[in-house]
């Protein structure tokens, strides 16, 4: 498999009529791989052209993990860890690499099951805007999706989706770019599932945000929105002063009242949440693969329901939506 095989998505989105936006996505990334200032990248690319040849890969679906089968030669299989280990942080997952299970910070699996059953994946086109290292995608690939395109911004995250990229079918229509939701063009209309998840608190414009991912559906298309929120009953947001659990970029905490009206106003109807779900040191914490600071050093250490700056804990929902 070739390092960044963007090809064929560029081909299959001028086939479909979306020629010119292929012709921007292709700029943006090149521009994206080849600007500097991005440290590590090359040491990166020279890690994937490290890892080891495998007989027989194959990827396959598993309960959790997102894994990956094949034969290794002894010598392959003890440097395995080691070169996966210089893509850390690892903080979506989890995967297992030819029987080296990577332990991610989140166990993303767990918002997974709380998502499947309330969207249909299979022959779908879908956009997933901040997917991290592809983890869902590979996730509704194996759901049936016939394409899944992920934008996320963060070159390490890509490097290691390109590792398990490597792998996997190349008929596989999966791919990553390192791109943001301001690649998407006004009325695009051209995926029917596009999900954004953990990304509208980041985003000081939320309305300007959900404008776009109403822009990449198809009338009828399916939007999937998780975001932190703030639990009341009224049309309210919390708004940092500074910081959010630890965290500079955190703009908009709404309510799901304040989420509604969003919506609403962005051109989405018939809305429903699917989950509120507290975040808790089961599914975000630290670990061999992630050994930085993560949930629990983020909540106040005698008040669990509160963060260290004294704001409510984190809680998250999940709504999908359909484009008017």
């Amino acid at each position: 498999m070739t390092l960044f095989a963007h090809a064929p998505l560029f081909t299959r989105l001028t086939d479909e009529g979306h020629g010119y936006w292929a012709a921007e996505l292709r700029s943006k990334t090149q521009q994206s791989l080849t600007k500097e200032g991005h440290g590590n990248l090359q040491n990166w690319i020279d890690v994937w052209e490290q890892l080891p040849h495998a007989q027989n890969a194959k990827l396959i679906a598993d309960r959790d993990a997102i894994t990956l089968e094949g034969a290794l030669t002894v010598e392959a299989q003890t440097s395995l860890r080691q070169k996966l280990m210089a893509f850390h942080p690892w903080r979506k997952g989890p995967f297992e690499v030819f029987g080296v299970p990577i332990d991610t910070e989140w166990r993303s699996c767990l918002k997974w099951d709380r998502l499947a059953p309330h969207v249909e994946f299979r022959e779908r086109k879908v956009l997933d805007v901040g997917c991290g290292n592809g983890y869902y995608g590979w996730r509704m690939i194996q759901a049936g999706a016939s394409l899944v395109l992920g934008f996320d911004p963060f070159l390490l995250f890509l490097m290691q989706f390109e590792v398990v990229r490597r792998y996997a079918d190349p008929a596989v229509a999966h791919y990553v770019l390192p791109l943001t939701d301001a690649a998407i063009p006004a009325r695009l209309n051209a995926f029917d599932v596009t999900l954004s998840m953990g990304v509208l608190y980041h985003r000081t414009s939320p309305i300007e945000h959900l404008l776009s991912l109403g822009h990449s559906l198809r009338p009828g298309g399916t939007l999937v929105l998780e975001t932190l929120i703030v639990e009341s009953e009224d049309r309210t947001c919390l708004v940092p002063e500074d910081r959010y659990a630890k965290m500079r970029n955190v703009w908009f905490l709404p309510s799901i009242p304040m989420l509604k009206l969003w919506l609403q106003r962005t051109g989405f109807c018939e809305v429903q949440v699917i989950d509120v779900s507290p975040t808790t040191v089961n599914e975000q914490r630290q670990t061999a693969w992630m050994t930085f600071e993560s949930l629990a050093d983020f909540l106040d250490p005698v008040n669990a329901n509160r963060t260290l700056e004294g704001h409510p804990a984190p809680v998250r929902a999940m709504l999908v939506a359909r484009k008017n």
